[in-house]
Order: C-alpha cells, then structure tokens, then sequence
C-alpha cells in the first residue's frame, strides 16, 4: 500500500516539475500572419517552416525585455545559420513606429512583428513580459520561459533542439517505396524578472522615468 503511494506522489512530483521548469507538452505552435515593424509587410508563421524558433513576446517599454535584447542578437547571429531564428512578437500600444526606432537603435538582427490579440490567445495566453517559446523543427512548443533568462541557458536549450533536427527523406523514396509490394514496403520515419501586461504600471514606469 505504501509502495503505491510513493509511486503516486513520485508522478505527481515529477509532472509539477516538469511543469514548473517551464516544460511545455509538444504544444503545436499557432499558425499567424502579421505585420512587420520595418515595412509593415506581412510575415507568417510558415515562413519560419522546419526552423528552430524563439518566439519572444515583449514590449519597448519593459526593462527586462531591453535587458534581453543583446543576448537575443548574439543567438541569432551564431545560430542562424544552423537553421534557428529569433522572432519578436511586440505588444506595444504604440503602432509599429515606436518599435521599429528600438529595432534601429539596436541594431535587432531578427525579425519583430506587432502582435494581436488572437495570437497572444493562440499561445495560451501571455500574462507577464518577457515570455519566450522555444519552437522545434516541426512547429512544436516545447519550452516555454517568463521573465529575463540567461543567454547560456538560452543558448543550451536551443542548441539541444538544433542537434535533434530529423534527417529528412528524398522525394524519390517515396515512390521507391510505392513500386514495392505490400510486404516489401518499408516505413520510412521520416533566473526571472517579469513585467506584469498592465497599463498602470506603465503609467508608473513612465512617471518614474
């Protein structure tokens, strides 16, 4: 009786953390269409198909969110080319104008697109600035993190995730393996500072500054 309770709390335990540590159950990422803050050109979710993504929602007037910025242009200088992108939702009040003067001040190397209301829904809801998802190759939240977060932990998770990309199968099996008769057919397998959305604090915030 006591060695089924242990094993009961011990699941119980497990999935908290697994929660708790910002794990995420293979949530597909949500597809979108929005604008971005430099031309206002449209930009969707597909144009991102088989990348790595960090998807990080942020806004111009969020101390942490600033604070994250260079360690979010390094990652996407030393791991694009290893097919990952960095993509910056913003929930600025303020039009896109405002942003794109951050992303010009800084020099943002990654893409920043304005966010809407059905996108933050669509990732099951943002309730405090900085929130980043880490997004596999087939579109799967996998991670997910609130408030300022360290570049090596950053880095580490995403390299874990590029290193894991799934070998991809040439278009002529597909048809190899048509031709063959039902028994020959093979498968082919193919720490945190958060900044709460609310309008008074940024009141505050600008009161202060």
């Amino acid at each position: 009786m006591n060695s089924v309770i242990a094993k009961k709390t011990f699941v119980v335990c497990t999935v908290l953390f697994l929660l708790l540590s910002g794990n995420l159950l293979a949530t597909p990422m949500p597809h979108f269409t929005l604008p971005s803050v430099v031309d206002g050109k449209d930009i969707s979710s597909e144009d991102f198909k088989e990348k790595v993504l960090l998807v990080t929602f942020f806004a111009t007037w969020c101390p942490p969110c600033l604070q994250e910025i260079p360690s979010l242009i390094r990652l996407q200088k030393d791991l694009s080319p290893k097919g990952f992108s960095v993509l910056g939702l913003s929930l600025d009040d303020g039009g896109p104008e405002i942003v794109n003067e951050l992303v010009e001040s800084d020099n943002i190397n990654y893409p920043v697109l304005m966010a809407n209301n059905e996108v933050v829904n669509g990732f099951g809801g943002v309730t405090g600035i900085p929130t980043s998802f880490l997004v596999s190759h087939e579109g799967k939240m996998i991670r997910t993190y609130t408030g300022y977060v360290s570049h090596e932990l950053l880095r580490q998770d995403i390299e874990e995730i590029i290193s894991k990309k799934p070998k991809r199968v040439k278009e002529t099996t597909r048809f190899q393996v048509k031709k063959k008769t039902e028994t020959e057919k093979k498968d082919v397998k193919t720490k945190k500072s958060v900044i709460h959305i609310d309008k008074r604090l940024r009141t505050v915030y600008s009161r202060n500054n």
